[in-house]
């Protein structure tokens, strides 16, 4: 048995908290405080510190299921895996390549997202494959990809954000979804700066602020707009930094001066003296930030919503500019570099555009197939999804629930169960999994060695603490053994480093270029931050584990170190990018000529109130592992409807009667949760169970013409009380 302590990562959200495991005398691991990981400094939320709970062989599948007389049942794994190749095979002949449909997840690891492209295009040949990740930071990436020429979540390291003079916070209840960040909101006032907080539900997150601006559920775009107006009409603009370091400011003014302060307030429900305010204590401040999370990004103008909270920033001179700027906070655990190497609709690795010639020709060297091979762009996941059963035959999906996540969830149930076959790759038997011809039980994070890369763009090294149970094999191992039965016995390693080491090579040279960083590096550094390329002669080759580097780049050819001599020319990573130029092709930052929409769905007579969904602290996405640890389900044991004392008396409902949810798309029933916390004409549900209480039953799919980001945020509802005690 393993005795000493496994420094590694937790396994949720896209902190990537470091953490310590211990083994037990049970055979099992327990964690420990990690206080060397500079994001999280040891601190851990409820989640991380319950982690090791789910690689119980008690919660856990420990083996391959197949489904015989429409029940699953156990099997051996050449039996599970010849099923899906055959299904696989038998849907191409048929029906085409495009009739085979591959669905990933923002917390596979770089190493499996990579793979999982690579197995799409080059084994499958079909274009058909997209992830969970489009549901979480597609409109951001979109926004900021046309805004700065690339999409890295935080431009900047957490800890910058204390430094500052002002953040803006939009649409984040970090408290819990990431409560280890909050200490870094708390130095930020500690450190005499301001906290402005925009949530229509004053959350624990709001709570802390300074001020705190509740607008109407989709109504972002606006408030954006309007605060930019007003730094228009107050002169607070930055005019040689406009000059010097954007374009199209002309365009974006024009718009936005349309949006005076008295009609957004009358969008909104935020005052006209809170929007000067929060204006006065953006601007005031030599540095500032805007972060932006899934509040203003889940909507159907959510690319447009986030590209005007950027023009906030260009004008008044905050981003690429040091302790100031833009950033998304990243959601989900390997959010980030789920996103760059090839399990996006659009994208090969490096985040590299499947539709440019070079970026083609360059992965297909790699991978040893000709550029004409690797099929085009497919649908976005809610698209995807939606086809299933018509012209999707045939899925392949892994590290995701859509049951329970995926918006307007009952109709893609019926989807998946349409399906002439589905194989899931999970650690549990999720909803998602129940409606699966072939289950196949695969590693945890514990369990295996990969990277993640967290919301800061920081690449970083989980390590193997743990041998997995008999009978549970890894993704890597899965796809090698599928691709070996469809023909491809090439291509498809086991090992995480040997995969890491040709992504290097597929990266090179591209937007999110790793060509640089090693495990070695990884192991020693506590994480690099990408970009960060190597000298063409060093990537694969025997120079490809490099020295720990000083912090400084400037002292790159320094031959002396805290570990002694440094390789020479060894790029250091980019903890902080833009402050030189952007990454447009004239190095200039680009606005957004926006101007403010409603949402697809307005309230009306029939459907008078609006819904928003989001989290609580102790569950994570759809609940998959988290409803498994007993702890986390005594704090948070089931859904809920939380509305103000004003609706509540109107419907006639008391704390804790049943209340029905209903939208266009379906009905949820929950326990009602009355306080003075959210607005007067909107109700809030977390969306991590199924079942009755199932949010996403509700949930509009109304797609970002840009990011096809669907609008979970804000949909048209009507109230039912049904006058049973559903309290918990």
């Amino acid at each position: 048995m393993q005795t000493t302590s496994t420094p590694t990562h937790c396994p949720y959200c896209a902190l990537q908290c470091g953490m310590n495991l211990k083994p037990t005398p049970e055979g099992g691991v327990e964690v420990a405080e990690r206080a060397d990981f500079p994001v999280n400094r040891g601190a851990l939320c409820g989640k991380g510190r319950t982690a090791p709970e789910v690689l119980s062989s008690r919660v856990r599948l420990t083996s391959p299921l197949v489904r015989s007389g429409g029940v699953l049942t156990p099997a051996t794994w050449d039996e599970a895996l010849d099923r899906i190749a055959g299904a696989l095979s038998r849907a191409r002949a048929e029906h085409g390549p495009d009739a085979l449909g591959v669905f990933g997840g923002g917390g596979l690891t770089n190493e499996k997202a990579y793979t999982l492209g690579k197995f799409a295009r080059v084994v499958l040949g079909t274009s058909q494959i997209d992830y969970n990740g489009r549901f979480c930071m597609s409109s951001a990436a979109a926004a900021g990809t046309k805004a700065f020429g690339l999409d890295r979540g935080l431009p900047f390291p957490l800890e910058d954000i204390p430094k500052t003079g002002c953040v803006i916070l939009v649409g984040s209840n970090l408290a819990e979804t990431m409560p280890p960040a909050l200490r870094y909101l708390t130095e930020l006032k500690e450190n005499g700066g301001t906290l402005i907080v925009v949530d229509p539900r004053r959350t624990r997150t709001a709570e802390q602020a300074d001020l705190h601006l509740a607008p109407r559920p989709g109504t972002d775009l606006a408030l954006a707009l309007g605060l930019l107006h007003l730094v228009v009409a107050e002169g607070r603009t930055d005019e040689e930094y406009i000059r010097e370091r954007t374009s199209g400011w002309e365009e974006a003014r024009a718009a936005v001066m349309a949006h005076w302060p008295e009609y957004v307030e009358r969008i909104t429900g935020v005052s006209v003296p809170q929007l000067r305010e929060a204006v006065r204590l953006f601007c005031e401040p030599e540095h500032a930030m805007v972060l932006t999370a899934r509040g203003p990004e889940q909507q159907s103008k959510g690319t447009d919503t986030v590209g005007a909270w950027i023009d906030l920033c260009l004008a008044t001179g905050r981003a690429g500019r040091p302790l100031s700027g833009y950033g998304c906070l990243t959601g989900q655990g390997n959010g980030q570099g789920g996103r760059e190497h090839g399990q996006k609709a659009d994208q090969l690795p490096g985040y590299r555009k499947l539709t440019d010639p070079g970026a083609r020709r360059h992965v297909a060297e790699v991978w040893g197939v000709h550029p004409d091979s690797l099929p085009g762009p497919g649908r976005s996941a809610y698209e995807l999804l939606d086809a299933l059963g018509t012209d999707i035959r045939t899925l392949l999906l892994m590290g995701s629930n859509p049951v329970v996540s995926a918006p307007r969830a009952a109709h893609i149930e019926d989807r998946l169960r349409s399906l002439d076959f589905l194989a899931v790759c999970d650690v549990v038997l999720s909803e998602t999994a129940e409606l699966a011809d072939v289950v196949l039980p695969v590693t945890q994070w514990a369990e295996e060695t990969g990277t993640t890369t967290n919301l800061e763009g920081r690449v970083l090294l989980r390590r193997r603490a743990l041998t997995p149970p008999p009978g549970v094999r890894s993704d890597l191992e899965v796809l090698h053994g599928l691709a070996a039965r469809l023909g491809v016995e090439k291509g498809f390693p086991t090992d995480p480093e040997e995969v890491f080491e040709e992504l290097r090579r597929a990266s090179a040279g591209g937007p999110a270029d790793y060509s640089g960083i090693t495990y070695r590096r990884l192991a020693e550094e506590n994480g690099v931050f990408w970009p960060c390329p190597a000298p063409a002669d060093a990537v694969g080759g025997e120079d490809a584990s490099l020295d720990l580097l000083p912090d400084d780049p400037a002292d790159l050819d320094d031959p002396e170190g805290p570990s002694g001599e440094r390789a020479p020319g060894v790029h250091p990573g980019t903890p902080r990018l833009f402050l030189d130029r952007f990454a447009t092709e004239d190095g200039r930052a680009r606005f957004a000529a926006v101007t403010y929409r409603a949402v697809a769905e307005e309230p009306d007579d029939a459907y008078p109130v609006l819904l928003t969904t989001g989290r609580v602290v102790a569950q994570y996405q759809s609940g998959a592992q988290t409803r498994r640890v007993a702890e986390l389900n005594a704090a948070a044991p089931g859904p809920f409807v939380e509305m103000h004392p004003r609706l509540a008396e109107r419907l006639g409902a008391a704390d804790g009667d049943a209340v029905a949810v209903v939208s266009r798309r379906g009905r949820a029933v929950a326990p009602a949760r009355i306080t003075r916390a959210i607005r007067p004409d909107t109700v809030f549900m977390p969306f991590h169970w199924p079942g009755e209480g199932r949010a996403n039953t509700l949930t509009n799919p109304a797609l970002d013409p840009t990011s096809r980001m669907p609008e979970f945020k804000v949909c048209a509802v009507r109230l039912e009380r049904l006058g049973q005690d559903h309290s918990q």
